[in-house]
């Protein structure tokens, strides 16, 4: 298995990040401050949190106005909904299954005084929305490394970095049509450490079109990571 896509050095890197003596209590990212609590996801680690907002022109030289819904799978310490919802979204909810990961964006929510604008929820996917919840944005930075199908969880910081048998991705792909409001949009971010040609295999096993909507290559060490933006439609 090539060396960027190996399941294992993702997890190495889940423990490290975990208990690096320079894990900040808040970092900056797109010219603002958050909170980062023991046991979330930290993207100064990571430049997968900055590529996200870029992919979406929440910060950077795309930076753009937003309107309408938004729902994120996966919030982390909410950056991205929150970002959202500062951007002009006017009903954001931002889902994670890690409790420690509701806890950090809400309080993230509260920094930013969006408290009463963002609904913070603990959910596996979409279970803890109502069948009648629709979005016009439906977005997850996906756990895109591929594990093996076996491999179990030693703990929910674990679930950020990588999928088993894609399970997760293949139950989101399902799932996230159900929750987009008509003529809305489902966006997946993925790279190139994850593996590409079983997503679209299994895109098209589910009855999904997977459209590059936009790619951001990004340095890490040295190895170049390709991020990529794919809108997922239903097929006909």
């Amino acid at each position: 298995m090539p060396e960027i896509t190996d399941y294992t050095l993702s997890l190495e890197r889940s423990r490290n990040s975990l208990t690096r003596a320079d894990r900040p209590r808040t970092f900056t990212l797109a010219g603002r401050e958050w909170d980062l609590l023991d046991g979330v996801f930290a993207p100064p680690f990571s430049a997968s949190t900055g590529a996200a907002m870029e992919l979406l022109g929440l910060a950077g030289a795309d930076l753009r106005p937003w309107r309408g819904s938004f729902l994120e799978v996966g919030c982390g310490t909410g950056v991205i909904a929150l970002s959202a919802a500062l951007a002009g979204c006017d009903r954001v909810t931002a889902l994670d299954i890690s409790p420690q990961a509701v806890r950090n964006t809400a309080a993230n929510a509260d920094r930013h005084g969006l408290a009463e604008r963002v609904r913070v929820l603990h959910s596996d996917l979409f279970d803890a929305l109502a069948p009648e919840d629709r979005y016009d944005t439906v977005y997850w930075h996906s756990n895109f490394v591929l594990a093996p199908d076996s491999y179990r969880y030693k703990s929910d910081h674990e679930r950020a970095y990588v999928d088993p048998g894609y399970r997760a991705h293949q139950r989101f792909l399902i799932d996230a049509p159900a929750h987009v409001a008509a003529g809305g949009r489902i966006l997946l971010h993925f790279s190139n450490r994850g593996d590409i040609r079983a997503l679209h295999a299994l895109g098209h096993r589910c009855g999904r079109r997977l459209r590059e909507a936009g790619a951001l290559p990004v340095g890490e060490g040295t190895d170049e990571v390709r991020h990529l933006l794919y809108e997922i439609t239903v097929t006909d």
